[in-house]
């Protein structure tokens, strides 16, 4: 294993891991908020009870979140050096505002945690509500520097230095609205699957539970309307990455050739050896309008950029199919729970939809995994797109792998304490 690759397999362990936890920060202190808020209405036990067990759930998510976003503010200096040279004084506000959210939301879930009949209920709530808003903003200024990296902006290239360093203009690049958007979409339709599938296993083993009912009937809301608007979302950010990274965008739907009009390919195994799709399914002109919304447009494929330039186009294209696919699944679901939620609420206990739901729990998050495969792997092979190549930012220290390692270990032993820690939680709770 090369430095290089381990180094990038580092980072591509400690986000994995950080990007789960993060994306349950943002959207489980909404659900929190929700059965909060219909318990001073209502004051119906059940939903004291399931803010106070799901309030345990966003702390040990917090904490665990906490301690992998660390981890991966020292990797950055620690394994990408030239990269923080140079994106340190263009990039770092994001970081900065970022941390400002952070503590604001550990201030308010210390509010929330503790404050139980000491403060005005509805100011109790409303320390909730900053937690779940505060998560949102450093989820979005995270991806603000996330997405300077896929849009540089805010500086000029001179003689390989930056000059004339403009923090707000990077911070508020092209691609961070879009990519925030979708990320912050992702987190909650991820999250309300999930939560949905724990309380409908939960519904199979006792169908009079009232807790796992209620609880049962937010998440599914709030996964289902996820659901039906990331699709409407993902073909945003898809047409502004035909525009900012036609490379990428050539990449996920292995386009090896430019054409006009371009066809959609649906599943398939590509080859940069032939520059051939196999097995795929070409829906004619599909590719041209979803990516500029017109029929016969022309697509960039991947013939006008240099070889060396590509990205992998194999890890790329599987990872837009897989991501896709969950997508579409997962809003086909929500579309058809909402509708029965609606006119049929009883079918939604019906044991064969409850196991239903238990099999889309993992789903977003196998989503919001290939997701981020696609937007680092189809970056590649730079760190900032079209300006600092990734092995150009690597660390020059010898033995990587070794760190690669331990980080791992690091990440499997919170991975456990955090699965083992629900499944307490989940087994002591009505």
């Amino acid at each position: 294993m090369t430095d290089l690759f381990a180094a990038r397999s580092q980072m591509a362990i400690s986000l994995g891991f950080h990007i789960v936890f993060a994306s349950i920060g943002i959207a489980m202190p909404f659900l929190m908020a929700i059965s909060h808020w219909r318990w001073l209405k209502t004051k119906e036990p059940a939903y004291l009870d399931l803010t106070k067990a799901w309030s345990k759930g966003v702390a040990i998510f917090f904490a665990t979140g906490a301690v992998s976003g660390t981890v991966l503010s020292f990797e950055l200096g620690l394994l990408w050096p030239k990269f923080m040279e140079y994106a340190g004084p263009i990039s770092g506000l994001p970081f900065a505002w970022e941390g400002t959210a952070f503590f604001l939301e550990a201030i308010a879930l210390g509010i929330f945690l503790y404050g139980w009949d000491r403060i005005h209920p509805w100011a109790h709530w409303a320390s909730g509500v900053i937690v779940g808003f505060s998560g949102v903003a450093s989820g979005m200024f995270v991806i603000c520097a996330n997405g300077w990296m896929n849009a540089p902006a805010g500086f000029d290239w001179v003689d390989g230095r930056a000059i004339n360093i403009d923090p707000v203009a990077a911070m508020f690049n092209r691609a961070a609205l879009q990519q925030g958007l979708h990320m912050t979409i992702a987190a909650f339709l991820a999250t309300g699957f999930a939560v949905a599938g724990i309380h409908a296993v939960g519904l199979l083993k006792k169908p009079d539970s009232i807790f796992h009912a209620k609880a049962f009937q937010i998440a599914l809301v709030i996964g289902a309307v996820a659901a039906i608007l990331q699709p409407l979302q993902g073909d945003r950010l898809a047409k502004q990455t035909a525009v900012l990274q036609p490379a990428k965008l050539a990449a996920m739907e292995s386009l090896f050739l430019t054409a006009k009009p371009a066809p959609l390919v649906i599943g398939g195994i590509p080859s940069e050896e032939t520059q051939t799709v196999r097995y795929g399914i070409h829906i004619p002109k599909l590719l041209s309008f979803l990516a500029h919304g017109d029929f016969e447009a022309e697509v960039i494929g991947l013939d006008q950029f240099p070889r060396e330039n590509w990205p992998p186009v194999a890890v790329t294209h599987f990872a837009f199919q897989i991501m896709v696919g969950n997508g579409v699944l997962l809003a086909v679901v929500g579309a058809w729970s909402l509708f029965a939620l609606w006119r049929r609420p009883e079918r939604l206990r019906s044991r064969r939809v409850l196991r239903l739901f238990a099999i889309c729990a993992p789903l977003g998050f196998i989503a919001i995994e290939a997701g981020w495969t696609v937007t680092e792997v189809g970056r590649q092979p730079w760190i900032i797109y079209g300006f600092m190549r990734t092995e150009d930012a690597v660390t020059p220290m010898p033995g990587l792998i070794y760190p690669m390692m331990l980080f791992t270990g690091v990440y499997l032993l919170l991975a456990f304490i955090v699965t083992w820690l629900m499944v307490r939680q989940f087994r002591h709770v009505d």
